[in-house]
């Protein structure tokens, strides 16, 4: 079996580019150095496009492959998908101009037989994957030796890699913290 397959690479790609949509309003763009307005005037949001999906797509892509990953290596089958329905309902919220975009872009799906620990270690292994991000963001930031060009891309990473970290690991229904605190309960009591 292949470690990913045609539709997994589509996947990524697609959920990329609606996420980069999705959030290039919410996500300036950093100033370059040599700022030339009437260039920025030519393509405004191109520039903002592009920021947006450098600085949440690998967010959202790497917590997903953590899960796959950890999952293959407990011998179950595991593909990622972009979640087409929740991007439409982003889209839709954005159309509508909601100040707050709340929804889930992709997933993994999972299949096999596997213990209740295995099942709690392959969910936390997307939230440890922000929040090692996350860490990892931050204390490039706290080092200041960090050229200036990096740092509100730093910054933004940090942000959306805590938040995701955070988020994921609540104890709520259907989302990342369920399942590891269930499967972590399961096999312990």
């Amino acid at each position: 079996m292949p470690l990913f397959v045609l539709q997994e690479i589509i996947d990524m790609v697609l959920m990329s580019l609606i996420v980069g949509y999705l959030f290039m309003g919410f996500i300036p763009r950093p100033r370059e150095e040599n700022y030339d307005p009437l260039k920025a005037y030519a393509h405004p949001d191109r520039g903002h496009f592009l920021f947006a999906i450098q600085a949440v797509a690998p967010a959202i892509i790497l917590h997903e492959l953590a899960h796959k990953f950890v999952a293959l290596s407990f011998g179950l089958e595991a593909v990622f998908q972009a979640a087409y329905f929740f991007l439409g309902v982003g889209l839709l919220l954005k159309l509508l101009n909601f100040g707050f975009i709340f929804f889930v872009p992709a997933y993994v799906s999972i299949t096999g037989n596997a213990t209740a620990l295995q099942f709690s270690m392959t969910a936390l292994a997307g939230p440890l994957t922000n929040g090692l991000l996350w860490l990892v963001a931050a204390g490039l930031l706290r080092s200041k030796k960090v050229k200036k060009s990096w740092a509100q891309f730093l910054a933004l990473t940090a942000r959306i890699n805590m938040f995701l970290f955070i988020f994921n690991m609540l104890p709520i229904p259907g989302f990342d913290g369920w399942q590891v605190y269930r499967g972590l309960f399961a096999a312990f009591f």
